[in-house]
């Protein structure tokens, strides 16, 4: 029989139980990352220098749609691919918006890259209780992918994978540069990379997330445009729903048709359908709230951070697969 619990257990139980409670928080056993599976990778990079990089509001004032989480392409930041398009188009329609900024402007080994997507999704569902919607553009399509195929617990906690222009089974210009030396993630996206190899090994949409790709086929730099496409997606051409419409690798981040399909993505159960647009849906040449200096600023800022991202290490071999990714 359980021994009467009186007033002064009752008062020892709330003080143990509240010293228990702190001393789980400060040992980070609440910490948004605790309901990963054991048999997860542990994340290498320092929880708080991730989340320096995390940008995301004060406040998540938008209950009627779920949290949107950015992730820049190569050579990029979080400002420079989505403050001047996106991010402002995206909260105008009533969407709360996320951002990260991948280390050495995602120069680098895009396997350690992820693990700032891994952090920033947990975060983001800790604090909103919601699922995430992500949208890549061009790298920033394969950081996600990563994350979600080797950190499963995420499957759960995503919505929407939405990708632009994304370099998912290799890209021309990384087979071309890395001839000679080259940066980590330029190796990565060559056609025959061990990275991409891993990645695309199995299924490309893993898990009960929505998966849209958008592409383009005057793209000046994803050539091949079908890279992007991919095995259990959505793949949408942008000529296919506007005919005729010329739509860059960079101005995908600003095109009016690309934003109304990332958009029917994010309001509908499932990928984006473009039987679903509005007839006028090729009418708007920009995303709400982009003017044509925006996007003019948008596209010279695209230059000017590709000549920043030369200060990152060149290397002539491709990092080494992960110890979790060795087949």
């Amino acid at each position: 029989m359980r021994k009467p619990y009186d007033s002064r257990t009752r008062v020892w139980a709330r003080k143990t139980g509240l010293a228990v409670a702190v001393a789980a928080v400060t040992l980070g056993l609440f910490t948004p990352g605790a309901a990963q599976a054991a048999t997860e990778p542990a994340l290498e990079t320092p929880i708080a220098t991730i989340d320096a990089a995390i940008h995301c509001p004060q406040t998540f004032a938008h209950p009627e749609h779920e949290p949107v989480l950015l992730i820049h392409g190569t050579a990029l930041t979080y400002a420079s691919s989505w403050e001047r398009g996106y991010a402002p188009a995206l909260r105008s329609q009533g969407y709360d918006v996320c951002g990260i900024d991948l280390p050495e402007r995602s120069m680098g080994d895009i396997q350690s890259a992820s693990e700032y997507v891994v952090r920033a999704v947990d975060k983001i569902y800790a604090a909103t209780g919601r699922k995430v919607d992500i949208i890549g553009h061009s790298q920033g399509t394969l950081e996600p992918r990563w994350a979600l195929k080797y950190w499963p617990h995420l499957q759960s906690r995503v919505d929407d994978m939405i990708g632009l222009s994304g370099p998912d089974h290799g890209v021309d210009a990384g087979d071309l540069f890395c001839v000679f030396p080259c940066q980590a993630s330029l190796s990565q996206m060559r056609h025959d990379s061990d990275f991409l190899n891993a990645l695309n090994t199995g299924d490309e949409t893993p898990g009960p997330v929505s998966y849209t790709t958008i592409n383009s086929r005057t793209d000046e730099l994803i050539l091949s445009w079908t890279t992007a496409r991919l095995a259990g997606a959505k793949n949408i051409t942008i000529q296919d729903v506007c005919p005729g419409r010329v739509v860059g690798h960079v101005s995908m981040l600003f095109d009016g048709a690309a934003f109304r399909v990332v958009t029917d993505a994010l309001s509908h159960s499932g990928p984006a359908d473009p039987d679903r647009l509005p007839l006028g849906k090729c009418l708007d040449a920009l995303a709400p709230t982009v003017g044509p200096l925006d996007a003019a600023s948008l596209t010279v800022g695209t230059v000017v951070d590709g000549v920043h991202a030369l200060q990152y290490a060149w290397g002539t071999q491709e990092p080494a697969l992960k110890p979790y990714a060795v087949q």
